[in-house]
């Protein structure tokens, strides 16, 4: 895992000055698909990191960026939710640059998906219509405005749990609104899996965990 800067494309976007990531790259020789990961509200801990890990191990060029590289997450976590659920903000830039510094990485063929957790699953949704060739979107909160942020959409993954008492109803309503923008999706909900049922490990307090 290598930490790498990613402030010049950030600065050019209006993002974070000092924008951050973690990149793991899978083991033999590349060009891989990318994937790009937006962590949860915790920001990136050892749960996170171990998440980008998995997903190198998958085969694909994983980088994370730290939505809360100017500030920290006590300081940036509130304005970030806020963006977030606005559709504006500069953590809308950060994801861009990102974006965009892994397309011109030398070992990515092209081909980016986004992944996010939590707040991540938010804004993975919200940015599904932003070149990004897949979106996959785990217990990610809905946009107020869902039928306009799936307008031009790429292809969704969604997978929520059924005990998760904060994002009751989302599967359906998510899928309802895939349907009526036409946008290829694959959404499941797990019977009895409460909020943030892929970390292998609990943080944060107790809302965030199984």
């Amino acid at each position: 895992m290598t930490e790498v800067d990613l402030s010049a494309p950030a600065r050019a976007l209006g993002g974070s000055p000092h924008l951050s990531g973690r990149l793991v790259r899978p083991a033999g020789d590349g060009p891989w698909p990318g994937v790009l990961m937006l962590h949860e509200t915790f920001g990136i801990d050892e749960v996170m990191l171990r998440q980008v890990e998995r997903m190198a191990q998958a085969g694909y060029l994983a980088l994370m960026p730290d939505l809360y590289s100017d500030g920290g997450a006590r300081r940036c976590t509130l304005a970030t939710l806020r963006a977030m659920g606005s559709g504006k903000g500069r953590a809308y830039a950060d994801i861009e640059a990102s974006r965009r510094w892994l397309l011109d990485h030398p070992d990515c063929t092209g081909r980016i998906g986004v992944i996010g957790f939590c707040m991540g699953g938010g804004f993975a949704l919200m940015v599904a219509d932003s070149g990004f060739d897949a979106a996959a979107v785990n217990y990610g909160m809905l946009p107020k405005d869902l039928d306009r942020a799936l307008t031009d959409a790429c292809p969704v993954v969604g997978s929520y749990g059924g005990s998760d008492h904060a994002l009751r109803g989302a599967t359906g309503k998510l899928e309802a609104a895939l349907e009526r923008a036409g946008v290829v999706h694959d959404l499941k909900e797990y019977p009895g899996a409460g909020h943030a049922f892929l970390n292998d490990a609990a943080v944060g307090p107790g809302c965030c965990t199984r």
